[in-house]
């Protein structure tokens, strides 16, 4: 096929060449197959990627451009949000151009930074969406090559997968070729365990899936799987059901973390069948990133830090004794000006004393060291007593943090400014508040520490924040009584009211609640203080909450209301209170779900019978027409389908592809699920959107002899009918 004949299938690709690019270009990636440059575009001003083949100086024969034009075309036709775009080909050299992923890729952020909780939850969601954005369009694309190296990141951190150099649209392909050029790309720990063990069956879903749950465990663990450790070993290993190490997991990791440890485990499934689909990965890791980004995480996660100690480390700290004995026989101005010797410090002409090296003066050391008569000793040689170290720090700043009430009375007595904060925003208040000291506090306020009426350090922390979270009572009694406002908020939006809350600060809640405190109050997440009580199991707080006038039906930013966290996190007397303080029991949430949707999709079999009790609605649909009985089948979760069937559930119902509940049993091959829905009612001749029907599905299972001896017998005594002529029906 001609060159020109090629360039027309492009469409709206561009065709660049290299003298459309600046003459710099920088490698920014390299692998078996391809090498990376950064080049900005002459005419555009613009950064991009270019993937070029490993040999830049040979001549592009009519073959090579060929087989790249088909791959530029079927990524150009891939446009989501979380997979890379590509804007044309490069004729010479050979190459793709694509966005420039200015943060790189994960696998280089998982080696050289220290990741967030939210941050990982966020990068194993969006990944999950591209996945599952692949496997949704027609016809359906495995990536084959998924690993924290084809995982770009953006200025802001956002993935866009790439690299489609293994993806195949469901062509055939022998299980040796992806394992050889995996072991050549160095991708060996992400082949699934049956393409070891199956010599011809091509890659199915649960390739990715697989793929997608070491992903995980990289993410969260930011190891490398299967270190130290040869080819033949980790095949051997895999194949006979071994997996990365979980010794990494630690107890003290979030709840969250840990029920994502056990979706990877789901993912990484010996079985190809037991492994989810990317749907239901998504639903899974958008509600666990939405509880992780909210206050309703552990409080690890988002846990307003106790600011340390801000004593500055003295440099020379073998003198400390020294100066220790020199200040118990001091008080003059001679021994004065020996311990400033002995600590390091001089007296220059400007009067200044100072350590040059952190800028900690006389002062700050004397204060350090508590001694309130050579403090006053130095305060009578007109010293600046705000003087700052290079991190802010103020002597008074030092006394409120070690809780010296007379040093703290002494400078403020000489003009120390109560309102002086250190690099970080906190003021000598806010190290009060965390303290629950009363007396400096009242001492600050009574020389102007709320001048501004609501100091905030660098995170938008007020001392009410600070108080309010550690519960010291006293502090937030004094501080509202002195004007604190209690509705500030962070940055993210949260007031002192929602850390009391996390917290479980139950005295400090109750007074901020009579003192005014706005119960529905929202933060970024749109999490209310109630949002928070109902998925910490808080029954006491939520009816505090509750009595003060707070609203049931708040919805977060991903729609969920109180009785979906409370559903989510198992919390069943929680979901009792709600219904009898009359919530509503069928409150849509994202993707249109129920409550009951939830606790079907998670197979909570307590949790389900509670909210039937408490009148929620079994044959609700979600956005695409599943019910819990739906969802309840997909998951196998047996006593959820008998509480659904004698709650009313319709064995009929239809999602928008026409599949009823016993379409689903029969996809399943679980002939135990479809008997009882027989006997419910359900109807094997039902045909869906395409005509086809259960019983079609199930003897398509038995014919491919997915179906034991057994279960063909229970089919058959179902149908009533024998088995030749149950063949004859294929």
């Amino acid at each position: 096929m001609a060159v020109s004949s090629l360039e027309q299938q492009l469409g709206s690709l561009t065709i660049f060449t290299r003298e459309d690019f600046e003459e710099e270009w920088c490698q920014v990636g390299s692998g078996g197959f391809s090498q990376v440059f950064q080049a900005r575009h002459k005419l555009w001003r613009t950064q991009y990627a270019i993937k070029c083949s490993p040999c830049l100086q040979k001549e592009t024969t009519s073959s090579e451009m060929s087989c790249l034009f088909e791959e530029a075309v079927k990524m150009e036709k891939i446009k989501f949000q979380h997979i890379v775009s590509i804007y044309g080909v490069c004729k010479q050299p050979l190459g793709i151009v694509m966005e420039f992923m200015a943060r790189g890729s994960l696998e280089e952020t998982l080696s050289t930074h220290s990741l967030s909780w939210p941050l990982k939850f966020r990068i194993i969601h969006e990944t999950s969406l591209a996945m599952n954005f692949l496997h949704s369009i027609k016809p359906p694309l495995l990536h084959l090559d998924l690993k924290p190296g084809n995982i770009l990141l953006d200025n802001n951190m956002h993935v866009k997968i790439s690299d489609f150099g293994l993806s195949k649209w469901m062509e055939q392909s022998t299980h040796m070729q992806y394992i050889e050029r995996s072991v050549l790309r160095g991708t060996l720990s992400y082949i699934p365990p049956e393409m070891f063990l199956e010599n011809s069956k091509a890659p199915g879903p649960g390739y990715d899936v697989y793929s997608f749950g070491i992903v995980i465990w990289e993410i969260l663990t930011q190891k490398k799987p299967y270190t130290g450790l040869n080819m033949m070993t980790i095949i051997i290993r895999v194949a006979a059901g071994m997996r990365p190490s979980l010794h990494p997991v630690s107890g003290e990791w979030p709840g969250e973390a840990h029920q994502m440890v056990d979706l990877m485990k789901h993912c990484w499934d010996q079985d190809p069948k037991k492994r989810p689909c990317f749907l239901n990965v998504t639903m899974e890791t958008d509600m666990l990133l939405s509880l992780l980004q909210s206050p309703v995480a552990d409080p690890e996660c988002e846990t307003l830090t106790r600011k340390v100690s801000c004593k500055p480390s003295l440099s020379q700290p073998h003198k400390a004794s020294e100066v220790d004995q020199e200040l118990a026989h001091s008080g003059s101005d001679d021994s004065l000006k020996r311990i400033l010797q002995l600590s390091v410090m001089e007296i220059p002409a400007d009067g200044e004393l100072h350590i040059n090296e952190n800028k900690m003066t006389a002062l700050h050391f004397l204060v350090a060291q508590g001694n309130l008569e050579q403090v006053r000793l130095l305060l009578s040689h007109e010293v600046d007593v705000d003087c700052q170290t290079a991190s802010g720090y103020t002597p008074l700043l030092i006394a409120t943090q070690d809780q010296q009430l007379d040093l703290c009375a002494l400078l403020l007595a000489h003009g120390a400014d109560a309102n002086l904060a250190d690099e970080d925003g906190w003021a000598p208040l806010h190290f009060a508040a965390q303290n629950g000291d009363d007396h400096i506090a009242r001492l600050l306020l009574d020389h102007g520490a709320l001048a501004d009426l609501n100091p905030q350090e660098a995170e938008g922390k007020t001392p009410l924040h600070v108080a309010a979270y550690f519960g010291h009572i006293g502090l937030v009694k004094l501080l509202t009584g002195h004007g604190a406002e209690l509705e500030a908020q962070q940055k993210n939006l949260r007031t002192p009211l929602h850390l009391a809350v996390e917290r479980g600060k139950v005295r400090a809640i109750q007074h901020l609640l009579k003192s005014g405190a706005f119960p529905d109050a929202l933060d970024h997440g749109g999490y209310s203080p109630l949002h928070i009580a109902v998925a910490r199991g808080k029954q006491l707080i939520f009816k505090m909450l509750l009595r003060h006038g707070a609203s049931l039906e708040l919805p977060t930013q991903q729609g969920w209301t109180p009785l979906h966290l409370a559903t989510y996190k198992g919390h069943v007397e929680i979901i009792h209170l709600l219904a009898k303080s009359h919530a509503d029991m069928n409150a849509l949430g994202s993707m249109h779900w129920t409550a009951l949707h939830l606790a079907a999709f998670h197979g909570e079999e307590v949790v389900m019978s509670a909210l039937l009790q408490c009148g929620a609605n079994p044959n609700a649909a979600e956005q695409s027409g599943w019910t819990p009985l739906h969802l309840a089948v997909q998951k196998e979760a047996f006593l959820s389908i008998i509480h659904l069937l004698e709650y009313g559930a319709a064995v009929h119902a239809c999602n928008k592809v026409g599949w009823t509940p016993a379409h689903l049993a029969a996809l399943k091959g679980n002939i135990a699920i479809l008997k009882v829905l027989v006997k419910a009612g359900a109807k094997l001749d039902a045909k869906d959107r395409v005509g086809c029907t259960p019983l079609q599905l199930v003897l398509c299972n038995q014919k491919q002899g997915m179906m034991t001896l057994e279960d063909k017998e229970s089919l058959l005594a179902i149908l009533g009918v024998s088995e030749s002529g149950a063949q004859t029906d294929v």
